[in-house]
């Protein structure tokens, strides 16, 4: 008898939680709210990008060419030419 009693009890507890959560939720306050912080989200991230520094561009001339060295020892490849051979 006390079993089946704490298995009642166990079911209603679990019942009412999900009676006041689903409540909760679907009321109108909590929708309210919820929109007004979307709202207010909104209008932070709008200030926050007015706000924000722009930098200006300094990667002007950051690759430097330099020109091959003649070197005798050094073994040329070309990649291009490797590719392109059909043998």
């Amino acid at each position: 008898m006390i079993k089946e009693l704490k298995y009642l009890f166990f079911i209603a507890v679990i019942f009412i939680f999900f009676f006041l959560a689903f409540r909760y939720y679907f009321s109108d306050d909590n929708k309210k709210n919820s929109y007004r912080s979307l709202k207010l989200n909104d209008k932070r991230i709008i200030t926050f990008s007015q706000n924000l520094v722009v930098l200006s561009n300094n990667t002007n001339d950051v690759v430097k060419y330099i020109e091959k060295t003649i070197d005798e020892n050094k073994k040329n490849y070309n990649f291009w030419e490797l590719i392109n051979n059909d043998e």
